[in-house]
């Protein structure tokens, strides 16, 4: 609760410090203070569960969770300063909102209230929507908040009917009674019917097949920080989220987990195939994201050791994920497209900024040091131990597919020639690209630093 006031705190003076004309002083201001929030939010968590009226409930799971989305959200408020740098006066404004749309993000892994939790996808859903369509002279931009403001909107509106039936079977918007209601026997059948809205809902915000089709215009369309706010924060907010309103259940039916199966392979499948035939980086990245989407489904198939597989497979992908993004950020920046052939030559002109990318782009596809490595293994691992022997064999047949399209942005990275003469890189580029590759890096070196967090 303490983080969640700290942090609406924080954006309302990032809103106020406009009046006063601070604006060079804002990003160094809100870094602080998420720095201190991050302090805060980590002060929490060996102290005992609180609840607050069980709207709010601070445990190690939301603890755990909050720390990296306030991690993911400092290095995208600190590429901000640059990125919003031809926009001077509407600075505070994009901070602000970022800021606001962690609190979403926080009240989404802490809720102990359907109410607080629909609250919190309102918050991130209509953040990410005026993010999407800020570029108001770009049709391109324009396109995408539209798209994603409808598909989002139909998203929570299925969401919403599925809470709603869920109070009418069981006359309660507290998860705690709702489950204790669920263990018995005689609930009505729109109860199941609800839960099923709820996570066909959550899967919309995931961008998990078949509900993944919004995302490829979506990520191309809106401006490049946004993307990567979409590829990395929001997706594993979802996640985690799907994984908390689940994990009350004691156990899921038999349809729910050939459900799981069915979308986690249809996901990985079509994302990486469908990623092989794309020549714009961030379209391919969002069909990488809808294939990590169903890797990280397939958590939800051994319940019991979830949370701890969670943690870490979304650390480890949103690292790479905000380190990918700071170069591709860099090297698209006043181009007419992201193709890949802008990345032509990037290794002889920017060696450092190549390996980055290369690295991050590793630790997707699952190679060894990285992290993406580990993650995959505990979460094959886990899956077996399950039963779903053939969940993990679509996932490795995946993972030797996505190799292919990683590698051809690396090829053209290290074996063409650049096409333009070398820029000057600032310095948060590098800060936030080697910061985030290091933490990749040293989560893939020592994977017990997390996964012992929610053991």
């Amino acid at each position: 609760m303490n983080t969640l006031i700290a942090i609406s705190g924080l954006g309302v003076f990032c809103l106020i410090a406009e009046i006063f004309n601070l604006r060079k002083l804002l990003v160094p201001i809100a870094l602080i203070g998420l720095l201190a929030i991050l302090g805060l939010t980590i002060s929490e968590f060996n102290t005992p569960a609180s609840f607050y009226n069980n709207m709010i409930v601070v445990n190690k799971f939301s603890v755990a969770f909050s720390s990296l989305f306030i991690l993911l959200t400092i290095f995208l408020v600190a590429l901000s300063g640059d990125f919003y740098k031809e926009h001077p006066t509407k600075i505070s404004d994009f901070i602000a909102i970022k800021i606001f749309l962690l609190s979403g993000a926080v009240a989404m892994v802490s809720f102990g209230n359907l109410a607080m939790f629909f609250i919190g996808i309102e918050i991130l859903s209509i953040s990410l929507y005026v993010l999407a369509a800020s570029r108001r002279l770009d049709i391109k931009s324009n396109e995408a908040g539209m798209k994603y403001f409808l598909m989002g909107s139909f998203a929570s509106g299925i969401i919403l009917f599925g809470i709603c039936l869920v109070y009418g079977a069981t006359g309660y918007f507290d998860m705690i009674e709702i489950y204790d209601l669920s263990q018995g026997i005689g609930l009505p059948v729109w109860f199941p019917i609800g839960i099923t809205l709820i996570i066909i809902g959550m899967l919309f915000k995931i961008a998990a097949a078949p509900f993944h089709f919004w995302a490829p215009d979506v990520y191309e369309g809106s401006p490049s920080l946004t993307t990567a706010t979409m590829s990395t924060l929001a997706k594993i907010v979802a996640m985690a989220t799907l994984y908390k309103l689940l994990s009350g259940l004691t156990s899921l039916s038999p349809k729910v987990e050939l459900l799981i199966v069915i979308i986690s392979i249809l996901s990985m499948t079509v994302g990486n195939i469908m990623a092989l035939r794309q020549k714009n980086v961030k379209r391919m990245l969002a069909f990488s994201g809808i294939s990590h989407a169903g890797f990280m489904v397939m958590a939800l198939l051994s319940m019991s050791t979830a949370a701890s597989t969670l943690l870490y497979y979304t650390a480890a992908y949103a690292l790479a994920g905000i380190a990918s993004f700071a170069v591709i950020i860099y090297v698209t920046t006043n181009k007419d497209n992201e193709d890949i052939s802008n990345f032509n030559g990037l290794g002889k002109n920017n060696p450092l900024l190549a390996a980055i990318l290369t690295a991050s782009l590793l630790s997707m596809a699952g190679i060894p040091i990285f992290s993406g490595f580990f993650a995959k293994f505990m979460l094959f691992e886990q899956t077996i131990k399950a039963g779903y022997l053939v969940v993990v064999i679509a996932a490795v047949i995946n993972s030797i597919i996505s190799v292919g399209y990683y590698f051809k942005l690396i090829l053209a990275m290290y074996t063409k020639e650049a096409s333009d003469e070398k820029q000057t890189v600032p310095f948060v580029y590098y800060a936030v690209a080697v910061i985030a590759i290091l933490l990749n890096i040293i989560l893939g070196i020592y994977p017990s630093f997390v996964t012992n967090l929610l053991s």
